[in-house]
C-alpha cells in the first residue's frame, strides 16, 4: 500500500485530505506542523509527502531542505500544497527539489491527478 504523509497545519484541510486518501486506498499519515512532519517522515518513510508551505515551527521549505539533506528521505517525492501562489514562490519550491506545487484552493480531483503523476514518475525512475 502506498504511504502518503500529509503535513498541514490547518486541521480541516488536513482531515479532508486524509479522508480523500483513505477513500482512494492510500495509507495516510498526518502531522500538524513541519517539525512533527519531519520526525514522522523519518519514522514511516512515506512514498510521497504532501506539505503546506506556511506552517508554525518549521515551514515547508525547511521541511524539504531537511528531507533532501537526509539520505533516508532524500529521494521521497514532495508536493507543496500552499496558498503562496506567486511565481517566485513556485520557482523557489521547485528549485529546492519539490516534485509538484499546487496552490490552494484546489479541487480534490486536481490533487489526486497530481499525486498519480508524481507517483508514476517516481516509479518510472526506479525501473
Amino acid at each position: 500500500m502506498t504511504k502518503i504523509l500529509v503535513i498541514e497545519d490547518e486541521e480541516t484541510v488536513r482531515e479532508n485530505i486524509l479522508e480523500l486518501l483513505d477513500a482512494e486506498g492510500f495509507e495516510a499519515f498526518a502531522a500538524p506542523n513541519g517539525r512533527v512532519g519531519l520526525d514522522l517522515a523519518l519514522q514511516v518513510l512515506p512514498d510521497l509527502i504532501l506539505c503546506d508551505v506556511r506552517m508554525p515551527e518549521l515551514d515547508g521549505y525547511g521541511v524539504l531542505k531537511a528531507l533532501r539533506a537526509e539520505p533516508t528521505t532524500a529521494a521521497i517525492p514532495v508536493m507543496f500544497l500552499t496558498a503562496k501562489a506567486a511565481k517566485t514562490d513556485l520557482s523557489y519550491g521547485m528549485e529546492l527539489g519539490a516534485n509538484a506545487y499546487i496552490t490552494k484552493p484546489f479541487a480534490l480531483s486536481q490533487l489526486l491527478s497530481a499525486i498519480a503523476k508524481v507517483l508514476q514518475k517516481d516509479q518510472s525512475l526506479l525501473n
